[in-house]
């Protein structure tokens, strides 16, 4: 099986996303929406490849520690950032019970990719820039950078009907180098103003956990948490196979 089969069949990224959503939800005990803040540490745990079942383990021990703590008497928990460490804790602990537990000659079946789904997707993200594009009208460098990519999008969908099958680890490669040329234009070209506005709300957001929170997962939150406030201010979407649900 290759990596991105097993990537793909690992990760569903939208159930991965809402199971965790449901969760922590459940154990607030209030349905509300989570903050942009939240949904970085999710993309973290995403990206680090963090199974779903060791991110609930960890938010059940995060809210057992804080509901013995002096700030756990009477105040609800508001962010899944104080569930970092303890998220990571699991996932370290489940490595090391798996360690030499696999089976030599294990195989596990690859996914059915539904190919016109996928085409309807590169499809559907490609209108999503287009639209981008004319909403946006300056700066030029930006356009021209939007502009490329939904050109290559389209052109992207001829990698469906490669003869004895798509190469879909190809097409993933590619959806990633646009996701990163995005990524980069977008902070390269957008207004100065919008991004000290971002970056102040995310330092507000992530005041009470900056001790807390290791220094790389620090950089990786405050990654994801810009990356997203650009894509949603924009509405642009992301590109990669792992956004494809």
């Amino acid at each position: 099986m290759t990596a991105l089969s097993h990537a793909m069949e690992t990760w569903n990224y939208f159930n991965y996303f809402t199971e965790i959503e449901e969760y922590f939800w459940k154990k607030r005990g209030a349905h509300l929406l989570v903050s942009p803040l939240d949904w970085a540490v999710m993309e973290t745990w995403q990206t680090a490849g963090v199974p779903l079942d060791a991110v609930l383990k960890g938010i059940d021990r995060a809210f057992e520690s804080y509901q013995r703590s002096r700030r756990g008497a009477g105040k609800p928990l508001k962010n899944l950032a104080y569930c970092t460490d303890a998220v990571l804790e699991a996932a370290e602990e489940q490595v090391q019970a798996a360690t030499g537990s696999a089976k030599p000659g294990r195989t596990q079946a690859s996914p059915t990719f539904p190919i016109e789904e996928l085409r309807r997707y590169l499809a559907a993200n490609a209108a999503k820039v287009a639209a981008a594009v004319a909403a946006i009208g300056e700066p030029r460098e930006l356009v021209s950078v939007l502009s490329s990519v939904q050109k290559s999008l389209e052109g992207a969908a001829t990698l469906l009907d490669t003869p004895g099958g798509a190469d879909l680890e190809d097409l993933e490669r590619r959806l990633t180098i646009l996701d990163d040329k995005v990524h980069a234009a977008l902070a390269t070209h957008t207004s100065e103003d919008f991004l000290v506005r971002v970056r102040r709300e995310m330092d507000a957001q992530l005041a009470a956990y900056r001790r807390t929170m290791k220094p790389a997962q620090l950089v990786m939150v405050e990654k994801q948490y810009l990356q997203k406030q650009l894509l949603d201010h924009f509405r642009l979407p992301r590109l990669s196979l792992f956004y494809f649900s």
